[in-house]
């Protein structure tokens, strides 16, 4: 399991308000460099920058909500600022601000700010709401909630996004009846332009070698993938199961998912789900993690929470993977993205495939209206979000070349 998750109480950070910092990264292209050498993003191209540069000069709090399908991806939208000659604030997750102090210093001088995703955090959200309300600068809020490595398809939205722009919309519209809050949806397209045969083969063949397998290099691409990925899912089973399940390769996804979670959910919440997962597993984790924190748990206890948040993250893992991604569109890009994931889950790391090309495309202004109607049963700000974004996801597939 990634280091994610800290037992030890929540310190908010606070964003770094001055300009100093953002503009000596920009104008040395400071993150051109680090995308290059930690991503292997090595080109990327603007569309539809004017929408988003005509919001800022009519003045609106302005609020970008991009998909999170690689974790470049909050530096890829300093590109984007850069382009259209303005700095941005953006919420990260509080464990990026625990992995060194250089990372840390660097989010925050980016305007990064942090926010406790295992908890309620009202700092964060004031914060938010305070930097649409002023229009400052623009905010950068990913509202599938967590990384994918899955560029075509979007995780389920979390509210938070809708609650935050409403929020800011209702100070706004109390001072000055014509200023506004607006969402632009932007979506991340990664390219790869290497080849994806010598790219992925080492890694394919590591795998299997820790499977105890002699290199399969010798079957069709497709083949090899399905093979290694049948195989991880059928040892998750036998651990959980005690035998590999029998059904549809959907319905497998979902049923270890379910026994990962719904025993979880019986105990700490009271009610077992079914629904999209990040929202399960954000609220496990806030009913696991508060006593953790404060230390109130015996050290039995403690084992047994953290075998449970493993579980919990196996679980997120597991939905990662959309049981139809390669056969309705065999690109190279899907190909590379659910070899990662392979790598990632086996080894908590990813090895950095370049040459990549990431397209930064923006979408046209929301007006965030200051009440939502309540007879919707989806917020319909989040369902316009949504919508906006895999819409020019779904064209942005097409760009990618296929196997």
């Amino acid at each position: 399991m990634q280091e994610i998750l800290f037992e030890k109480p929540y310190v908010f950070v606070p964003p770094h308000r001055g300009s100093w910092w953002p503009s000596f990264i920009q104008r040395f292209r400071l993150i051109d460099y680090w995308l290059r050498k930690s991503h292997g993003v090595h080109e990327y191209e603007c569309r539809h920058a004017e929408r988003l540069r005509q919001s800022l000069q009519q003045g609106h709090g302005v609020m970008i909500t991009p998909n999170h399908c690689r974790p470049c991806d909050p530096i890829v939208i300093g590109l984007l600022a850069r382009e259209v000659q303005t700095h941005v604030f953006a919420m990260a997750g509080w464990h990026l601000f625990n992995q060194d102090r250089f990372t840390a210093f660097a989010i925050r001088k980016m305007g990064g700010f942090s926010v406790y995703r295992e908890g309620i955090d009202r700092k964060a959200i004031d914060t938010s709401v305070e930097i649409l309300d002023t229009a400052c600068r623009p905010l950068i809020l990913f509202p599938e909630g967590a990384v994918t490595r899955t560029n075509d398809r979007l995780n389920a939205m979390l509210d938070g996004v809708a609650f935050i722009a409403r929020s800011a919309a209702k100070r706004r519209a109390k001072r000055q009846p014509a200023q506004k809050v607006v969402v632009h949806p932007v979506a991340l397209k990664y390219l790869f332009r290497g080849d994806l045969q010598s790219t992925i083969n080492p890694v394919l063949t590591e795998i299997e070698r820790r499977m105890s397998w002699r290199p399969q290099n010798d079957l069709p691409l497709m083949e090899r993938i399905t093979k290694v990925g049948l195989t991880l899912l059928s040892l998750k089973e036998i651990e959980y199961f005690g035998t590999p399940q029998a059904a549809k390769f959907e319905q497998r996804l979902r049923g270890l998912i379910n026994r990962l979670l719904q025993p979880l959910e019986q105990q700490w919440l009271g009610r077992a789900d079914e629904g999209p997962v990040v929202p399960r597993v954000k609220a496990l984790r806030m009913k696991i993690m508060p006593e953790m924190t404060r230390g109130e748990v015996t050290a039995d206890e403690r084992k047994r929470r953290w075998r449970q948040l493993e579980e919990i993250y196996l679980a997120q893992q597991v939905a990662s993977y959309p049981h139809d991604y390669l056969t309705t569109h065999p690109s190279v890009d899907r190909v590379l993205e659910t070899v990662e994931r392979f790598e990632e889950d086996l080894t908590d790391r990813v090895r950095v495939h370049q040459p990549m090309k990431v397209i930064i495309e923006v979408g046209e202004a929301i007006e965030v209206e200051p009440t939502r109607d309540r007879r919707a049963e989806v917020d319909p700000l989040m369902t316009h979000i949504e919508q906006s974004l895999q819409d020019m996801l779904d064209r942005l597939t097409k760009e990618s070349r296929m196997t």
